[in-house]
Order: C-alpha cells, then sequence, then structure tokens
C-alpha cells in the first residue's frame, strides 16, 4: 500500500479504570491485552517517534494525527505523556504537522493536567453516553458504581475559555434503550465542538443490541434520525461527524470518519509493548484479527501496511461484498465500518451488520439534503428571473 497513515492509535497505557460492558479492548474476542505492559515504555515511545518520522519522509503527509490512547491513557502519567508529544514532535520532519489528541474517559483530569495538554497543544476528547441514567447504564466502576458525576466534573472543567481551543469533543456510543434527544441535548449542554455517536460494535456472528442479523428492522436509524432533523434544523452548534460526513459525502466531498465513505486512508496502531496493529475495532470479532506480526523495533509503517488484512480493508468499491457494489448509496456508506462485515462463515465478504440502519440514515439525509438544494435553485433561479425583467 502506497498510502500514507492517516492516523497513529498510541496505546500508551493497556488498562483502564473504569469497566464498561461494551468495551471493544476488554470485553471482545481478543483478549491480548492480559499479556501486554501495562505502560509503554519510554525507549518504545522512541522507537514509535522514530517509525512516524521514517514514514513522514518517505511519505511527506501534510499532516498526520497521533492519538493517545488505552486503555486509559492518562494512567500513563503526565511525565509520559509530555515525553511521548515532545519526542514525537522533535522527530518529524517539519514539512508533516503532528496533531495530537487524546481520548480519555476523563476521570484523572485535573487542572494541572489540562495545563499540561494545553502546553503541549493536545487536543482532548471524552467518552460520555448521556445523562446519569444513560451514562452509568454501561459506564460503570469495577465495583458497580455509574461514572457520571466525575466526567461530568472533567467537561465541566474542559469547557472552560482557558481550555476551550483544546476541546476536541465528546464520544457517544448509541444505545437505543436511551431517550435519542434526550441523549443528544444533554451532550449539548457540554457544549462541545464535535459529538461523535459511535454505533455499538457488533457483527454477522455477535450482532449488537436490538440489531438481527439479516432483519429488516432499523434500531439504530430510527435512534438517530430525530437527532439528525434537530441538528440539521440547526439546534446546538456542535458538529456530528458521522451527519456531516453523509452530507459531505452527498455532495461530492469526503469523509471526516471511518464508519462512511470508500476513500478512507490507513490508521495504525500500536500497543504498549511496540506491536504494530489494525483497528482496535477488529478485536471484536475474532482474536489475533487484528494483528500484523509487526512491531516498531524491526518492521517499518510500511511493512505492517502491507498486510493483507490492511490492504483488504482500503481496496474501495471492489473490496466491497458483491450486494454493497450494485447499491444505490454504496459511494455514501462505503460498506460500513470493516469490522461490522465480519462473519465467521466467509469473513469480511458481507454489508455491514447495520445494512438496513445505514440504507434508511442515508436515504432520510439525502431527502432531507436534496429538498433543500431545490430550494436554493429556485430562489436563485427566481432572482435571476427579476434581474432580467
Amino acid at each position: 500500500m502506497s498510502a500514507a497513515v492517516r492516523q497513529v492509535i498510541l496505546k500508551i497505557h493497556s488498562r483502564c479504570n473504569l469497566a464498561c460492558d461494551y468495551c471493544y479492548v476488554y470485553e471482545s474476542a481478543d483478549q491480548s491485552w492480559r499479556g501486554r505492559p501495562r505502560t509503554m515504555t519510554r525507549a518504545t515511545i522512541d522507537l514509535v517517534a522514530a517509525r512516524i518520522a521514517e514514514h513522514a519522509r518517505t511519505h511527506r503527509p501534510p499532516r498526520l494525527t497521533v492519538t493517545l490512547h488505552g486503555g486509559e491513557p492518562i494512567l500513563a502519567g503526565a511525565d509520559l505523556i509530555e515525553h511521548a508529544v515532545a519526542t514525537i514532535r522533535r522527530a518529524v520532519p517539519f514539512e508533516t504537522w503532528v496533531e495530537f489528541t487524546i481520548q480519555t474517559n476523563g476521570l484523572l483530569l485535573t487542572d494541572y493536567l489540562l495545563e499540561l495538554l494545553e502546553s503541549l497543544g493536545v487536543r482532548v476528547g471524552i467518552s460520555l453516553d448521556g445523562d446519569r441514567e444513560a451514562n452509568d447504564r454501561h459506564r460503570m466502576f469495577r465495583h458497580g458504581g455509574g461514572s457520571y458525576s466525575r466526567v461530568r466534573e472533567a467537561l465541566e472543567l474542559l469547557r472552560q475559555e482557558r481550555f476551550r481551543h483544546i476541546y476536541g469533543g465528546i464520544l457517544c456510543t448509541v444505545d437505543t434503550a436511551n431517550d435519542p434527544l434526550a441523549v443528544y441535548r444533554h451532550l449539548l449542554s457540554f457544549a462541545p465542538p464535535r459529538i461523535d455517536f459511535l454505533l455499538p460494535h457488533g457483527n454477522w456472528t455477535t450482532p449488537p443490541p436490538r440489531r438481527e442479523p439479516g432483519g429488516s428492522g432499523t434500531p439504530y436509524a430510527d435512534w438517530l434520525i430525530p437527532v439528525f432533523d434537530e441538528w440539521y434544523a440547526g439546534e446546538g452548534s456542535s458538529d456530528v461527524r458521522l451527519f456531516s460526513s453523509i452530507i459531505a459525502l452527498l455532495v461530492g466531498g469526503t469523509s471526516a470518519t471511518e464508519a462512511v465513505g470508500l476513500r478512507r486512508s490507513p490508521l495504525l496502531v500500536i500497543e504498549t509493548d511496540g506491536s504494530v496493529e489494525q483497528a482496535d475495532s477488529l478485536k471484536t470479532t475474532a482474536a489475533g484479527m487484528a494483528a500484523t506480526g509487526c512491531d516498531v523495533a524491526t518492521h517499518s509503517f510500511d511493512e505492517a501496511l502491507a498486510h493483507p488484512g490492511i490492504t483488504a480493508q482500503y481496496r474501495g468499491l471492489a473490496g466491497l461484498a458483491a450486494p454493497c457494489q450494485s447499491c444505490e448509496i454504496v459511494s455514501v456508506c462505503g460498506g460500513g465500518l470493516y469490522a461490522h462485515r465480519y462473519s465467521a462463515g466467509n469473513g469480511f465478504d458481507n454489508p455491514t451488520v447495520y445494512c438496513p440502519d445505514q440504507l434508511r440514515l442515508i436515504q432520510h439525509i439525502r431527502r432531507r439534503v436534496a429538498t433543500d438544494l431545490d430550494a436554493v435553485a429556485a430562489t436563485a433561479a427566481a432572482r435571476g428571473l427579476a434581474s432580467q425583467a
């Protein structure tokens, strides 16, 4: 694969201080985390920095993103976070801008840590699934208590004016048991610049909640459409990446998420032991599915990108199942998230398990956008005629 890596997910800590019951790391088919170091060493970070720099010199991408991740990345400590950011930024040629983000559950965010992240130019994303009831149904401590109160405190801290410019947004996993508009409005109350609604990870062998593989029901589209309608009507200033990406694709643009679109840029995950892996979502399919057999000590990123599992993901239309290739919305849907296509019987040669939901949501958005575009065209035409009169 000749394309440059778009994003590096850096697992600086492999454990977590929550026990979310839907976690794709700890509650999935792949349990490789059990045999990995808790914390990435400085020596491994130095090797990662060298590999990112090597890749940047070869491909000269104008920008790439490094996301500090876990587990819970803040468990690695402020010193290691600072070392990772400074080392990578120092190693990468100035022609490539490295954007740093950290995805956290927010429990350990403090004034001191946010001041450090602000000084390092690291944008902060926090996970929250809605109000107390919605969030604490899944995002719990090991003793069974909910995490909402502490996450709320973190968001209130992050949204302060002094930290506003490093506020990346809120990540929310959809639970159809929750009221969609109540969830959306509650997330908006924290004034996030962006909201990411994620579908629960599942596939044809291990389906997500309320998603009957092959069934015609659309529980997730039914949940997302009211949110889209309110968002599209201008209620709230936050970007919703799934919706804005679908609209961009409908008018010939590009997607900002792996969930939709045919043109996708590769990403790599670096585990705490230096192993180079594919997207974490593949851990929900089968043990070892995310592995590439590469590590930062002995392999370049280009060698990892040559792994058949990675090349299969970035073949565009030709890499999709036959029903997808002839679908009316394929250029927008793009077959859905790769992990959601998996079946133990035939691998990834399937539409997404969310196929009916994707179809209904995209068709709904297309109708709304088309109606508005027609109205704009009609207004423009009327003005043109009036000016000629």
